[in-house]
């Protein structure tokens, strides 16, 4: 039986042909291992963006800290930029201001990342998501990247 959380969530992400249309995206997308870079990925455990990266960590993917001032975080090296990565991501999970998404995103537009991934609560970057999309490259917003994994790709028998 779905929890109540479930049956929202589900009718919340197909609500609007657009949102379904996205929301079919990122069920073709997400599954499987996936490197994802975290920006602004906190050592605070108590903080969302620990939380959702400890989350997909244990779910399979390998996590890249993005954190100027923490050395390691989850047990990951930590790096000062999404540039100064030295391997290919292929998701960038973005937990920072929204005055700091433009820079995000001019970083991100010299990686090999698919996909910039804004956490909700920071706002609608339409402009951003021109520049993304210009360089064939996805901007997903207002949806949490935990989230969207749990309810639309997880699977259940592992659990």
């Amino acid at each position: 039986m779905k929890s109540t959380f479930s049956s929202w969530y589900f009718k919340k992400v197909y609500a609007t042909p657009s949102l379904k249309k996205e929301t079919d995206w990122v069920q073709s997308f997400l599954p499987g291992e996936k490197t994802i870079a975290v920006v602004g990925l906190s050592r605070n455990i108590h903080k969302d963006s620990y939380y959702v990266a400890r989350y997909l960590k244990y779910a399979g993917n390998q996590i890249v800290p993005v954190n100027p001032v923490a050395d390691e975080i989850l047990s990951e090296k930590s790096y000062s930029s999404l540039t100064s990565i030295p391997f290919p991501v292929d998701i960038i999970n973005v937990f920072v201001r929204p005055e700091g998404i433009p820079a995000v995103v001019d970083q991100a537009l010299q990686t090999s990342a698919q996909v910039v991934w804004i956490q909700p609560g920071t706002g609608h970057h339409p402009e951003q998501e021109a520049r993304l999309a210009a360089a064939g490259k996805r901007l997903i917003q207002q949806r949490c990247l935990k989230a969207d994994h749990q309810f639309l790709v997880r699977d259940l028998s592992k659990v």
